[in-house]
Order: structure tokens, then sequence, then C-alpha cells
């Protein structure tokens, strides 16, 4: 299996970017070679947080596109000018890549990265086989700090990532690493709050296929967010899966194997 991207190191500012951040992507082999799956990082993260669950899925053989997002996985001061807008911008143009080499495609988002997924596949600009979501955002989140982010943005252009409700490294496993910013630009985090009232909305007339995945422990993001996500979807054709031993980044935790298993049976399913 030959893989490209994502093997030599970037400069930013001078410093090298760990290959392990960057875009990556697999060609696909064999019969799966026809199904190709977009996998979407979350907010301040980088691909790290996907890559193995990518080259799981490369390796069964399925066409794989893991892009970065705009202003991550570098440092946070590359994040500052960035917006929801940008990112959503940046899994479009993903699964249209895909489209090109597959008959098949299916989105898979973690944490924020499912809320764009399912952003991408609701809003018509992409007609995906299927949706998964791990531990997805969908409601509005809560506390001081954020009702006051549109003030506070004006002042503090940056905050840490414990006061936006971030915990760094939110894994179960020891030795576990996401890699995240420990600071989060306050307009950039402002812009994903602010689009999630229209997603909650439009996810309402999402008809595919979607399977959600859940930590029942996460410190991150409330498990709410996927129950509610299982009341707002119409499809008829909705999927649950509940990670009972792992916390916000499933895909680092100990749940990986499961998740890939999962995911394997999801995307050959709606593949066909």
């Amino acid at each position: 299996m030959t893989t490209t991207s994502g093997n030599v190191a970037t400069k930013t500012n001078g410093k090298a970017t760990p290959p392990e951040r960057e875009a990556w992507s697999a060609p696909g082999e064999g019969a799966r070679a026809r199904i190709g799956i977009v996998l979407v990082h979350g907010f301040t993260g980088s691909p790290t947080s996907l890559r193995p669950l990518g080259e799981l899925r490369a390796r069964r053989g399925f066409a794989v596109e893991l892009p970065r997002l705009p202003g991550h996985g570098t440092t946070w001061r590359e994040m500052l000018p960035t917006r929801y807008d940008d990112w959503r911008g940046e899994v479009v143009a993903s699964a249209k890549r895909l489209s090109a080499r597959a008959a098949k495609v299916v989105l898979c988002g973690l944490s924020m990265g499912g809320t764009l997924a399912l952003d991408v596949a609701s809003s018509g600009d992409v007609t995906p086989a299927g949706v998964v979501t791990i531990n997805a955002q969908i409601l509005d989140r809560t506390g001081i700090v954020v009702k006051l982010g549109p003030w506070l943005e004006k002042i503090f252009p940056v905050v840490p990532a414990a006061a936006a409700g971030l915990r760094s490294n939110d894994i179960a496993k020891p030795g576990a690493g996401e890699q995240a910013y420990g600071w989060v630009p306050s307009a950039a985090g402002n812009s994903l709050l602010r689009a999630l009232p229209r997603v909650r909305a439009q996810v309402e007339k999402l008809e595919c296929p979607v399977l959600i995945a859940y930590s029942r422990q996460d410190h991150s993001v409330s498990p709410e967010n996927s129950k509610r996500l299982l009341g707002l979807i119409p499809s008829t054709d909705l999927t649950e899966l509940v990670l009972e031993r792992s916390y916000h980044v499933a895909t680092l935790d100990y749940d990986l194997e499961l998740i890939e298993e999962r995911v394997t049976a999801f995307a050959d399913r709606v593949g066909r």
C-alpha cells in the first residue's frame, strides 16, 4: 500500500511541523478503493488525532483523505485569522478531491470534525454515502467565558484552552497525546459557536446513513450532544455506538480498534 502526503515535515516560522500533524492521504487498493473516507480532526487539533484510524482504513484498502484544517497543526498564532467557514471549505474541498477517484464517499469527523461532517453532508455541497461522528459538538456550549465571548475576543485575542472548557489530552490511555493547542484564539472559537444553531437546524433534513459514536466519559464535549443528534436526524438509518473505555479523543484511546471495526462495517454497507 502506498500513501501520499504528510510524510515530510513543513516549516512554520522557521520551525519544522511534525509529519503526523500534516495532511495525509491514501489512494485505496482493491475493491474497497471505490469507497473513500474523509477524516476530519477537531478544534485546535491536527491530523495527529486521526492518523492511526486513517492508516487502519488504508490497510483495509479504502481511499483516504485526512486534511489539516487551516490554522491547525502548527501554532495558535496561525489560527488567529481563520474562522469556521475556512475549516468548512477545506472539508468540502477534500470531499470533492476524493469524489474524483472514489465512487462513494463517507465523511467521518472527531469533535468539531463531526460538526463539520454533519454541516457539509446536510448542506448539499457534497452528497456522501454516509456520515460518522465521534464525540461531535452540536449543542451550544455553556459557561461564563462562552457567554462573554463576543466581548472578550475584543480584549483577549487568545485564552487558555482550560478557560474555554477544553481539557488537554482528554484521553484515558496513558502516554497518548493529541498535540492540540494550549491556547485558543477567541474569535476563531466564537465562529464555531455561532455556527452551531445553523448546523442543528440543518441536520433535521439529513437523510443519509449516520453512525453516531460517543464516549460515556467525555470531559470536553458532553455525551448529550450525540444523544441529541439521535433525536434530531430524520434518517431511518441511524446507528448508535457507545464507547465505554475512552475519553474525548477516542481515536487515540482504548476504543480505537472498536471504532475501526464499526467504521469498516458501516463504510462497506453504505458503499455498496
